[in-house]
């Protein structure tokens, strides 16, 4: 049996004196490995309310806890009994943990330099490191740690600029999360964990003369159990599970946000109207039952408000949106050292996909934030006033919309031709028509092998010894015979229908007969596929 024994050292307030006592004493079921070794980690620290009050971590030993740290995204050093000496603390059988106030942790933290130290994936957020299940063997031999390098999934683009005289560096970055990574309609929502689907975190960074500038935006799906699942309709209806516990994931979602970016402010890009309404709906009353003074929800009706090419009605949101982001600030660091600023808190936008809409509004933010610091800076006034650099902003943003969401839906993203331009066209509709039956296509017809591939690159399914031998193959499946029935007689049905359309010289009382009853046949048999669609669909087998 494996136990965590967790003890917490503070300093008291009326003495400054430092006091200690044992926080948790929990067992580990099954291997104590880095994931559910963070997860138990994570749950004391809810539990006890000390997520924001935790200054540094260590361990007596054990490289799994050192992995465990980086999940949970606390500062920690691998230190033994010796040389660092420890207060008396509860003794476990398995390693121990201790959280060392500030008396103590400076002064660790100042002399040893740890984090120069490790290894390049032991410094990147395991959140975003799409290898890490990949590297698991060769992390746990430090002789191997030069051939550890840590890959993000997602979109960089990093561009000198030279603007009014003055060159400088301009990019963004976005990281896609690797928890409940998946496509577009085999993925919604969120886990009991409180993990969200198509989760991204998109940095503007900024550099001038040393100069550094930087700011942070996220998105994810609604952060409820809902599900969208393909059946060959254009818009299957977003359902809402009846059973889970929504509120404790979505406040467990919440948690992880604010430990990790501050205040969040939820922009809700959805319809209030028709189908998306019921998650609307759920989603408002579920932030008001959490009722979590660092969350603050601001829905708006992307379509209704920006419908017929009113895409000037976007600066209305931005209106209200403006004090959030005065109050939430932007991160710079002078070379210098001085910090002139640091961002505390995040906008985090969602749409139904988190794709299209999210795009448009992240990059007006993003647009709002870089006339702010170029303008504090004495570089630009505003992104407008030099047009070259005005363009080369609309069509990296543009082109992380495309990126994003061929990651996430197969295709570009839609409405990109606001991005790019700043206006919507009928072009850009007609192009968005086009990526939309693409879409259609490929979300029905080829997304369960690609969900069943980030399965397996993920370590989310674990391959058996005697897997299709002795072992049944999971890719194996039996189709039911409407799967290949039905769509060879509509096949027939609709040639034989335009046979007897085109071919005919005349049309008599007989031809007439034949093209109804091919065209009952047409009808009839779409229909039944449509009602069967769900059999037609490439399902994912790994799930």
């Amino acid at each position: 049996r494996n136990y965590l024994g967790i003890t917490v050292h503070w300093i008291n307030p009326e003495t400054l004196e430092r006091e200690s006592a044992a926080l948790a004493y929990r067992r580990i079921k099954g291997k104590h490995t880095y994931d559910l070794l963070a997860q138990a980690i994570n749950s004391v620290f809810l539990e006890y309310h000390i997520q924001n009050k935790v200054c540094g971590t260590t361990t007596d030993n054990e490289s799994n806890f050192v992995k465990a740290f980086h999940i949970i995204n606390i500062r920690y050093f691998n230190v033994t009994e010796n040389s660092f000496i420890l207060p008396p603390h509860h003794r476990c059988a398995s390693h121990t943990l201790n959280l060392i106030a500030v008396k103590d942790s400076d002064k660790v933290f100042d002399s040893c330099g740890i984090f120069l130290l490790m290894p390049l994936h032991d410094r990147a957020d395991p959140r975003f490191v799409w290898n890490a299940y990949l590297l698991q063997d060769l992390s746990a031999r430090p002789e191997q740690y030069k051939f550890c390098l840590p890959i993000i999934h997602g979109f960089i683009s990093l561009n000198t600029v030279v603007v009014n005289g003055v060159a400088f560096n301009w990019g963004i970055i976005s990281r896609r999360g690797i928890h409940r990574a998946g496509t577009r309609l085999f993925s919604r929502g969120i886990d009991a964990t409180g993990n969200v689907s198509n989760y991204v975190e998109t940095e503007q960074l900024i550099e001038v003369n040393g100069n550094c500038s930087s700011f942070v935006q996220t998105r994810g799906s609604i952060p409820l159990f809902w599900y969208q699942a393909p059946n060959l309709k254009y818009k299957p209806k977003p359902q809402i599970s009846p059973h889970e516990d929504h509120q404790s994931a979505c406040a467990r979602h919440f948690d992880v946000q604010i430990f990790h970016y501050g205040k969040q402010i939820l922009v809700n890009l959805i319809d209030q109207r028709g189908p998306e309404a019921l998650l609307e709906n759920a989603y408002r009353n579920l932030v008001q039952r959490i009722n979590n003074q660092n969350i603050r929800y601001e829905a708006f009706d992307f379509h209704a408000e920006c419908r017929r090419l009113r895409w000037d009605k976007l600066n209305t949101l931005m209106d209200r949106l403006a004090h959030d982001q005065e109050q939430m600030g932007y991160f710079l660091l002078m070379r210098d050292g001085a910090l002139l600023s640091a961002q505390d808190g995040v906008f985090r936008t969602n749409c139904i996909d988190c794709l299209d809409r999210t795009n448009v509004v992240q990059s007006m933010l993003a647009k709002r934030v870089l006339n702010e610091v170029l303008n504090r800076l004495e570089i630009l006034r505003k992104v407008e006033d030099h047009p070259a650099f005005e363009n080369l902003f609309k069509q990296i943003w543009a082109d992380n919309a495309d990126v994003i969401s061929i990651q996430y839906s197969g295709t570009g993203a839609l409405k990109t031709d606001f991005t790019r331009t700043g206006k919507r066209t009928k072009l850009g509709a007609m192009k968005d028509g086009l990526n939309s039956l693409t879409r259609y296509y490929k979300n029905n017809f080829a997304d369960g092998y690609r969900q069943d591939s980030l399965e397996l690159f993920l370590g989310r399914y674990i391959v058996q010894d005697g897997e299709c031998t002795s072992i049944q193959c999971p890719l194996e499946s039996e189709r039911n015979w409407r799967y290949a029935t039905f769509p060879l007689v509509l096949l027939v049905a609709s040639s034989m229908l335009v046979a007897h359309i085109i071919l005919p010289s005349r049309y008599t009382t007989e031809i007439l007969l034949y093209m109804l009853f091919w065209g009952a046949m047409v009808a009839g048999t779409f229909a039944t596929i449509i009602h069967h669609g769900k059999q037609y669909v490439d399902k994912p087998k790994l799930l």
